[in-house]
């Protein structure tokens, strides 16, 4: 199934008066790990005359850095992707061994890279209560996390803060709410008490609306496509690596999580931070996704207006086969055996035996002489299949549909039988007469065999359960090259 969307946010700040503007930090392109496949980007700034240079800090993530030499009177930031939402399944990874159960210890090489993420904030009375009430003994560890990540989804309420910064547990635990970033940010520092190592993710949102609604009591899906800023949070398990978790919804991330900077720390994930000139600023912002490529699939087929047309195309293409008088026939390859020895293995097991290869001959130039008049015939290997220890033959007739012979004497081609008469001596007259007539040195034929006692000796190597079948082997010359 593809489903490609088109995701627009566009950020804008007014300021009253002619304002200098510090460089400013731009975090709004979808981070390195993101598992949605982005198909296209784009980042525009104005007003022109900027400079904008990317680079990536140190956790990876992807960063504008724009700097305006003159003052603005605003500044604004618009972000075009697309996005493929193919289905992501979020429990899709492996565990090591020795991390499948929780409490479990990190490799020691992985000490000092994952010391920013396993650090903690001291407990406040709140956060020490809730820490205390999680069980410690042995059990599996990503059931044990996506309970836990239910469990702060319950405790605490979510809503839309807009006012800047985010709460730090004791504020979120005593408010019994608290936005996105704030759920998040609580998860982390739960989730380093409990020694593991966590990390702040700040990215888009998308959600669309369901193809037909949870049957049951269940919760129900969106009523409109939509995106937003989001965050949440991401816990390093070894053997999967960094998993995310959406306290919001008590779910994993999936398709719809399109990380933009992940971080020991929200402050350096934020998606714009930059100094500004002391002014009077009015903020607005807006977001938006559009369906832009989306294939049928069993809950959403065809509309009747797309069948209709369909059908109009195929009734088309009817008759304009019909105008050329175009057939069509189906079946399987024509299979023959021999009307006189119906039973023996080459008829119905072997690949060949001793009278195949000679009928074949037989019937492929009685057939040429109704069907391809004029035909040059061609014996070629075939088709090699699975478990025979050699392809099959193919013969072939190639003809002209303006009947001009192709080939006028048959009987130079061979016998029917498939009787080799040819002798070392025809070889090397052959060889010297192809060369005088190509123009070539006739000396420049060599004398080349095939090692008869070598292909003898492979062939006594192979496992008594598997057929072969050796053909004669001649001594022979090359032709010049």
């Amino acid at each position: 199934m593809t489903l490609q969307v088109a995701l627009t946010h566009r950020t804008s700040y007014h300021y009253d008066r002619l304002v200098a503007l510090g460089p400013q930090t731009i975090r709004l392109r979808p981070a390195p790990h993101s598992r949605t496949p982005i198909l296209s980007y784009a980042l525009k700034i104005e007003p022109a005359g900027h400079f904008l240079n990317w680079q990536q800090d140190p956790q990876g993530n992807f960063l504008a850095r724009v700097v305006f030499p003159e003052p603005v009177m605003h500044f604004d930031v618009t972000v075009d992707l697309v996005a493929d939402m193919a289905t992501i399944n979020p429990f899709d990874f492996f565990l090591e061994p020795e991390a499948e159960e929780w409490p479990f210890a990190y490799d020691h090489v992985l000490d000092a890279e994952l010391l920013p993420f396993r650090t903690p904030l001291p407990p406040g009375p709140l956060l020490n209560d809730l820490l205390a009430g999680i069980p410690r003994d042995t059990q599996r560890t990503v059931p044990m996390l996506v309970a836990l990540n239910a469990q702060l989804r319950d405790r605490v309420d979510y809503v839309v803060r807009m006012e800047p910064g985010v709460w730090t547990p004791e504020e979120t635990l005593q408010n019994a709410r608290g936005s996105c970033r704030d759920s998040a940010w609580l998860f982390v520092q739960v989730a380093r008490h409990l020694g593991l190592a966590a990390r702040f993710v700040s990215g888009y949102l998308i959600q669309l609306k369901p193809d037909a609604n949870t049957q049951g009591t269940g919760p129900q899906g969106t009523s409109a496509d939509f995106t937003d800023l989001h965050a949440w949070t991401e816990i390093y398990l070894p053997g999967a690596g960094w998993i995310g978790f959406d306290v919001t919804s008590g779910l994993l991330t999936g398709e719809g999580h399109i990380p933009l900077a992940a971080s020991p720390e929200p402050a350096s994930a934020a998606a714009i931070s930059g100094l500004v000139g002391e002014a009077e600023t009015t903020f607005d912002f807006a977001m938006g996704v559009t369906r832009i490529a989306e294939s049928p699939r069993t809950t959403a087929p065809y509309d009747d207006t797309t069948w209709k047309a369909i059908l109009a195309s195929g009734e088309a293409v009817d008759q304009a086969l019909d105008a050329g008088d175009v057939r069509l026939t189906m079946g399987g390859e024509p299979t023959f055996i021999s009307a006189t020895d119906l039973d023996s293995e080459e008829w119905n097991s072997d690949a060949l035996g001793p009278t195949k290869r000679p009928l074949a001959g037989r019937l492929i130039r009685r057939l040429a002489a109704i069907w391809s008049p004029g035909a040059a015939l061609q014996y070629t290997i075939g088709k090699h299949y699975p478990g025979e220890q050699l392809p099959r033959w193919a013969l072939q007739a190639h003809w002209r549909l303006d009947g001009v012979p192709v080939w006028n004497d048959p009987m130079l081609l061979g016998s029917d039988d498939d009787v080799d008469t040819a002798t070392v001596e025809d070889a090397r007259g052959f060889a010297t007469a192809l060369a005088m007539r190509l123009q070539v040195d006739p000396g420049r034929v060599l004398p080349a065999y095939e090692d008869i006692h070598y292909y003898l000796w492979r062939e006594h190597r192979l496992p008594a359960n598997v057929i072969s079948w050796s053909g004669r082997v001649w001594p022979g010359f090359m032709a010049p090259a």
